[in-house]
């Protein structure tokens, strides 16, 4: 009997990750690059391995040295890696050389990609865990521009090997949805983690765009990480982009809000301005380094019966942009274990512990 476990879908359902790739090197338009950096080549090996891989791989390669990188890529201003920043010049840099190297005339039905990921492996200590982030760049049409797929992860695994080859799967998991499921964007979400277990991962951010991903809107992608169970918290801020949350909290001064905001009332904008003031005020707090959010739970975002309303999600997110504040969405009734959330990344710093208010209550935590 098969096991349930992504609703009416079930494990003899969801193609093997070999499956997915034979099905993509078996597809003679689709054609790129493998770039893969700080965890071996665990993406293209995959492909290597079930067969026929010589009409899907132009190129695969790891600049693991950083002079090598640097100059295939170009140097960071912070001289960082790992970030998202690299894996776009990655990303954009193979897709020039494929259509400066390959004729047009010779591949008129090429439908080109590039796949890259960037990432940092659990370290010998085992104190810190790693994390990368992944990404395609690619074409559903030859006469069409380049749809992005960009995502962040945060690996569980206490073994390197094992979250290489993680790392394998949702590199196949990507390129499969990317090419097969990109007309629902949600099932993409959830392809994600075909044959990979929440306990292995965390993705924590993603980001949709390209002219085959206009309509939409990844605050509601950020929306489905959490509901899924990806990630306990996402955000996004006032231009509606989703945000990594380790980036944006680190060595800040937090202070949070949690509230409903249906609508935002005037007593919420009077709360939140007496309440800054006075968080301000404390000679700890380096305002440069304060970072102010609008929290809103899952519990508060559910309706009557337990669903969610995406249009009224949506209109509750767009309001807080439009007011020009950065919008977290956590799986946290606690509000400790939302301070706990935030000591991961204040730690280092840590002059200031999270202030956080409930809105909804009026009282300090």
């Amino acid at each position: 009997m098969a096991i349930s476990i992504k609703g009416d879908i079930t494990l003899k359902d969801i193609p093997t990750i070999k499956r997915k790739a034979l099905r993509i090197n078996l597809n003679s338009n689709i054609y790129g690059t493998f770039a893969e950096i700080g965890a071996g080549q665990e993406t293209v090996r995959n492909f290597f391995r079930a067969g026929g891989a010589s009409g899907t791989i132009a190129k695969a390669m790891s600049a693991y040295d950083k002079d090598f990188s640097d100059a295939i890529y170009g140097m960071e201003p912070d001289k960082r890696y790992v970030t998202e920043n690299r894996l776009k010049k990655m990303l954009s840099h193979e897709i020039e050389l494929i259509e400066d190297r390959l004729s047009r005339e010779k591949h008129p039905e090429k439908i080109f990609f590039s796949y890259a990921n960037t990432v940092t492996t659990i370290d010998f200590a085992k104190k810190f865990k790693g994390h990368g982030w992944v990404g395609v760049k690619f074409q559903l049409d030859p006469l069409e521009d380049f749809n992005e797929i960009v995502l962040h992860i945060r690996f569980k695994e206490t073994d390197a090997r094992l979250q290489q080859e993680t790392l394998g799967k949702l590199g196949v998991n990507l390129l499969y949805g990317a090419f097969y499921m990109n007309d629902s964007p949600k099932d993409l979400l959830v392809s994600l983690y075909d044959n990979i277990d929440l306990d292995q991962l965390e993705l924590d951010m993603i980001n949709f765009s390209g002219p085959r991903f206009m309509y939409v809107d990844n605050r509601l992608m950020s929306l489905h990480l959490v509901k899924n169970g990806f990630t306990n918290a996402v955000m996004f801020g006032p231009d509606g982009n989703n945000l990594l949350p380790a980036q944006q909290l680190y060595k800040a001064n937090i202070f949070t809000l949690r509230g409903s905001f249906r609508p935002v009332t005037k007593v919420n904008v009077d709360m939140y301005e007496k309440s800054i003031e006075i968080f301000l005020n404390d000679k700890k707090v380096d305002k440069d380094r304060t970072k102010i959010i609008f929290e809103i739970t899952l519990s508060n975002l559910r309706g009557d019966k337990g669903e969610i309303n995406e249009r009224d999600f949506l209109d509750r997110a767009e309001l807080l942009c439009s007011l020009g504040h950065n919008v977290m969405i956590t799986n946290f009734q606690e509000y400790f274990k939302l301070v706990e959330y935030f000591s991961e990344f204040t730690k280092p710093y840590h002059p200031k512990a999270p202030i956080h208010y409930d809105l909804k209550y009026h009282s300090q935590c």
